[in-house]
C-alpha cells in the first residue's frame, strides 16, 4: 500500500472495532432483538435503555445493532470517559456520539435524528453484581428534552450484559491511577452470556406546558413512567431465560 493510499490508524482501528462489535453481537453473545418495529424508521425519537456490566459494553452493542438494522444514524450520548480511550473515541466520533451536552442531543432531535441515552449513567454500570438488574434512578434530563422537543421515548431493556462483565469489586488504587470513578474487579475477557434486547412501544411525550413548573412536573412523570417501563421489561426478560448462558 502506497503512502498516498494509506489509511489513518484510527480509521483502521475503528473498522476493526466495528467488525468486533458485530461478531460479539451475532456470534458470541447471540443477541436476540425483539421489537425493532417500534423504532421509527423516519423522524426523531429518544431511545432510552438500562445500563449494566462493569465496562458498559452494552451501549456499543446496542448502537451497533440499531445502526445496522435500521440503516439510519443513531447518535449516542456517551460518557466523557469514552473519549479518553482512543479506539472507542474514534468509533464514537465516526458515529457522531457526543458528551457534555445538557440538552441531550436536542439539536439532533430537532433535525429528525435518533438519539440513544442511558439515564442510569455510571451508577448503572458501577453497581455490584449482587445488585444486578436492579436499575438505578434515571437522570431526568432525557425526559426534559422529550418534553421540550415533543419527541417520543422508545424504551429498551438489555439483559445479559451483567453476566458478561460482572462487577465483583473495585481496585481503588487503579481507579486513582487512571482518574476513573471506579476500576472494576471483573473478568479479563467478556463471558459468553446470551443477550436479549427488547424494544418497547414508544412512550409519547406530553404536550408542552406553558410554564416552567408544569414542564418540570411533566418531565418527572415521564422519567418515572419510562423507568418503570424499562425495569418491567428487564424483569420480564430475566424470567424468560433458564440460564444466563443459554
Amino acid at each position: 500500500m502506497t503512502q498516498a493510499n494509506a489509511r489513518p490508524l484510527d480509521e483502521v482501528g475503528t473498522d476493526l472495532l466495528d467488525g468486533l462489535l458485530g461478531w460479539l453481537a451475532d456470534e458470541y453473545f447471540r443477541v436476540e432483538v425483539a421489537g425493532l418495529e417500534n423504532v421509527p424508521r423516519t423522524g426523531p425519537a429518544l431511545v432510552v435503555a438500562n445500563h449494566s456490566g462493569a465496562w458498559g459494553l452494552d451501549a456499543f452493542v446496542l448502537h451497533k445493532l440499531l445502526h445496522r438494522e435500521l440503516s439510519r444514524p443513531v447518535h449516542l450520548y456517551a460518557s466523557a470517559l469514552v473519549f479518553r480511550c482512543p479506539p472507542l473515541a474514534s468509533y464514537a466520533r465516526r458515529h457522531d456520539a457526543f458528551t457534555d451536552d445538557p440538552t441531550l442531543g436536542r439539536e439532533r432531535l430537532e433535525a429528525g435524528h435518533l438519539v440513544a441515552v442511558f439515564p442510569e449513567g455510571l451508577d448503572g454500570v458501577g453497581k455490584p453484581f449482587s445488585q444486578r438488574y436492579r436499575m438505578r434512578p434515571f437522570s431526568p434530563g432525557f425526559a426534559a428534552t422529550a418534553v421540550q422537543t415533543g419527541v417520543p421515548v422508545v424504551p429498551v431493556s438489555i439483559v445479559g450484559a451483567e453476566e458478561t462483565y460482572p462487577k465483583l469489586g473495585e481496585i481503588r488504587a487503579l481507579a486513582r491511577r487512571f482518574d476513573l470513578p471506579y476500576f472494576p474487579l471483573t473478568t479479563l475477557l467478556p463471558l459468553p452470556a446470551k443477550w436479549r434486547i427488547s424494544i418497547g412501544e414508544p412512550v409519547p411525550a406530553p404536550a408542552r406546558a406553558e410554564t416552567f413548573t408544569a414542564r418540570s412536573a411533566a418531565a418527572r412523570r415521564l422519567c418515572d413512567e419510562v423507568w418503570i417501563t424499562v425495569q418491567g421489561m428487564v424483569d420480564r426478560d430475566r424470567r424468560r431465560r433458564t440460564s444466563p448462558f443459554w
